[in-house]
């Protein structure tokens, strides 16, 4: 993925002996990455670093997940040289991304050289426009219904196996990242051993990039496999999708360590909510083991989107789980 930096100058002025950076009306991915560089650059060559680095963001209209992607960079990058960022003048629109991701409860923000707390705006902000659409959030909650409907029909019998097949809880609780970056905790069907988290680290990835993919994994059980195979282990996410944290039909949820690892235009997967299924399910699922390719089918159904699209796809999802070989591992 091959993106160009354009010349934006994100000017440097000194106010009451601090450095205050001019933020530009939009920030998005090419700008995100500017200003990631600039602010390393800044961080790097000065001879003096003052206590404090002030983004002026008085005329940004809109910021997206790569936006946020590059603060958060810079943020840990001056917190490593004992420089405090600081938010100054932040307009509803940026103030909305700031809530939704909680930033705006550990970045300090401004609007006066003084700072104090900030008005909030509720006005969700607006990434994609799959984001409010009334009617692709009908169509989750109708099918989060109907998906929740089928989970309670089958949840003894599966509740059953899981817990005769090996010790543990019924449900996995695991924290993942959604739009824009905001986290929250999915929920499945149980189909590694007790203890799979804290033996991750000695299962080797055979997936390039912030993925992470063992086509053998020791960890899972052997109900495990089938859960998985037949994608009966996603059917409690129809709760995520109903409390609106996931979408029926989006991106696929990266866990925070992955997110840590990405780099700026990576972060243009998050401007839409993730989803049950997506193109990564229909056109990749378990064959994908490189994160650019993620990336690319990411970007592809953020492109290609609209509610005939993403009926499109849940038809392909339910044909694709009955092919024997489509299931994840």
């Amino acid at each position: 993925m091959t993106i160009q930096t354009p010349e934006i100058p994100f000017p440097i002025v000194i106010v009451d002996n601090y450095p205050v950076m001019k933020m530009p009306k939009r920030l998005t991915v090419l700008e995100a990455i500017h200003f990631k560089q600039v602010c390393h650059q800044f961080l790097v060559s000065s001879v003096y670093l003052p206590k404090q680095l002030i983004l002026d963001f008085s005329e940004t209209e809109f910021m997206d997940s790569s936006g946020v992607g590059a603060l958060v960079h810079n943020f840990k990058a001056a917190k490593s040289k004992n420089v405090t960022l600081i938010l100054y003048q932040t307009p509803p629109p940026v103030m909305a991304v700031l809530s939704m991701t909680g930033l705006d409860e550990i970045i300090p923000i401004t609007t006066t050289l003084e700072t104090y707390p900030p008005t909030v705006s509720i006005q969700p902000p607006e990434t994609h426009p799959s984001v409010r659409s009334w009617i692709k959030r009908t169509m989750d909650i109708a099918g989060s219904l109907v998906g929740l409907l089928i989970t309670a029909i089958l949840f003894i019998p599966i509740a059953l196996t899981i817990k005769l097949d090996s010790p543990g809880p019924i449900f996995f609780h695991q924290t993942r990242c959604g739009w824009l970056g905001k986290r929250f905790k999915i929920i499945k069907f149980r189909s590694m051993c007790a203890d799979a988290e804290s033996l991750k680290q000695k299962v080797p990835n055979q997936a390039k990039g912030a993925i992470f993919k063992n086509t053998h994994d020791p960890r899972i059980t052997r109900v495990g496999r089938f859960l998985r195979r037949t994608s009966l282990d996603e059917l409690p996410q129809f709760l995520n999708v109903l409390k609106g944290e996931m979408s029926l039909v989006g991106t696929r949820p990266p866990t925070p360590d992955e997110v840590e690892r990405y780099e700026v235009p990576q972060w243009q997967r998050l401007n839409v909510k993730p989803g049950m299924t997506g193109e990564w399910q229909v056109y990749g699922r378990s064959r994908i083991t490189n994160f650019e390719q993620v990336i690319e089918l990411d970007l592809r159904y953020q492109k290609n989107w609209s509610h005939w699209y993403d009926l499109q796809l849940i038809l392909k999802t339910v044909l694709i789980l009955f092919h024997k070989n489509s299931g994840a591992v």
